[in-house]
């Protein structure tokens, strides 16, 4: 497999991945809005932290990025992932603050 497709592998792969984890996120919302707090809500918020570990641990970067980097010596933010460039730039700050609102929520619900 010559590099392109070494690419466009890794750039499917990562994009399905972040679908995944943009349903888990938007799950852990609708659970602390709804008040439907399950076993699922709290494998998602562990799921969305492991996450985080695995990027603190690779200096706030996928390890599909850095994959992906020995393929593509583009400066583009989306050059890994099919995102528009403006999302793939802030996806980290979006999410994360989507993320935090559905924790605090879901603790909320929890607690009271």
């Amino acid at each position: 497999m010559d590099h392109t497709n070494k690419l466009f592998v890794i750039k499917l792969t990562h994009t399905l991945i972040w679908m995944f984890f943009v349903a888990v996120i938007f799950y852990v919302v609708y659970s602390g809005i709804t008040g439907a707090i399950n076993t699922y809500t709290w494998l998602g918020i562990v799921l969305v932290i492991g996450e985080g570990i695995v990027l603190l641990l690779f200096r706030m970067f996928c390890p599909l990025t850095v994959l992906a980097r020995k393929y593509s010596d583009s400066q583009k933010d989306n050059f890994d992932i099919f995102l528009p460039n403006w999302l793939a730039k802030n996806n980290k700050l979006i999410f994360t603050t989507i993320f935090l609102i559905g924790l605090v929520l879901v603790i909320i619900r929890t607690l009271f």
